[in-house]
């Protein structure tokens, strides 16, 4: 099977990325684009897990029954977040940040290495970890997890970040396709301290790509629009549809004054394990499947407008930043 992948990956090199590569004029960076490739696949393996059997189990067993006259609306709402979610998933926002920013990044961590940033592996602070691979693995994942944790808590709690990451929460009729529904500037920021922190704690290439799929596959199961949790234990180990599903609640009334001043506090910001929530006390194990959105979309609070398609999210995003909105 390795075999069969490393010569699919060669493939789509050559007759795909190496192609563009050398249309725009990227002669230089040929390396990089064959783990643009490996991205690239990952990517339509992801897609075709959230098309062929996440979104065929919504329809088993929806958190939010879409009765036949709303799906009209419903389809609209998500398309956004299916353009997101491929964007993303098959590396083209990858690809404009490498364009775009790959220098400035490549020259500011050349600078931070000559003042002395070390060189070192996480899994090696235990002698013999870095021999075991799932070991070494699950360290990796429990760092990036809690990373994301963090980065997700200061989005909510960030006022002029939040900002930005409402366009995520704006979405009423969440599915597996909304992970990715975020303002562009929000990924810039966040992938950036991702792949900082991936290169000062020494992940490997492949670990690190191997993490973010197992992350992203997960966020797109809770995400996903189905009335599901993994039991009293399992909920506690997992983020599940129903633990995620809480978070994107329509924030309560008392939460929600002052909301176009402030960010909205909230509750499971996890990825995968809750018990970084359990941990810092933002868990909510409530019952119950809620609405999910902003309460100012609500036309008796206001009906803010949050944007219904890609580049009108985009604008409004950047204009909410800027306080104009």
């Amino acid at each position: 099977m390795m075999e069969w992948w490393d010569a699919a990956q060669q493939a789509v090199f050559e007759h795909l990325i190496l192609p563009l590569m050398l249309a725009i004029g990227l002669d230089a960076q040929i390396e990089e684009g064959y783990g643009a490739a490996l991205w690239f696949m990952v990517g339509v393996v992801q897609l075709a897990v959230v098309a062929l059997v996440l979104v065929p189990l919504q329809r088993l067993w929806p958190a939010e029954p879409t009765a036949p006259s709303d799906r009209a609306v419903v389809r609209k709402a998500v398309r956004p977040d299916v353009i997101y979610t491929v964007v993303h998933r098959l590396g083209l926002f990858r690809a404009a940040l490498f364009i775009t920013l790959e220098p400035l990044w490549s020259s500011g961590l050349g600078l931070l290495r000559t003042w002395g940033l070390p060189s070192w592996h996480l899994d090696a602070v235990w002698p013999g970890v870095s021999d075991v691979a799932w070991v070494s693995f699950l360290i990796y994942l429990l760092a990036f997890d809690f990373l994301a944790w963090l980065l997700h808590w200061m989005q909510h709690r960030w006022s002029w970040w939040w900002q930005l990451h409402a366009l995520h929460h704006s979405q009423r009729h969440m599915t597996a396709w909304t992970d990715n529904r975020n303002h562009l500037l929000d990924d810039v920021i966040h992938d950036a301290v991702f792949v900082f922190v991936g290169l000062v704690i020494g992940v490997a290439p492949a670990q690190f790509v191997a993490v973010v799929v197992v992350m992203q596959l997960v966020e797109n199961l809770s995400h996903a629009n189905l009335r599901w949790s993994f039991g009293t234990w399992g909920d506690q180990l997992l983020v599940s549809p129903k633990f995620h599903r809480r978070h994107h609640a329509i924030e309560p009334l008392e939460e929600f004054h002052g909301q176009r001043t402030r960010a909205v506090r909230g509750v499971n910001y996890g990825v995968l394990f809750p018990v970084w929530d359990r941990l810092f006390g933002t868990a909510d194990h409530s019952p119950g499947y809620p609405a999910t959105g902003l309460r100012d979309q609500l036309p008796q609070h206001g009906g803010r407008d949050y944007g219904q398609g890609f580049w009108a999210q985009q604008w409004l995003g950047l204009k909410r930043l800027w306080g104009r909105a």
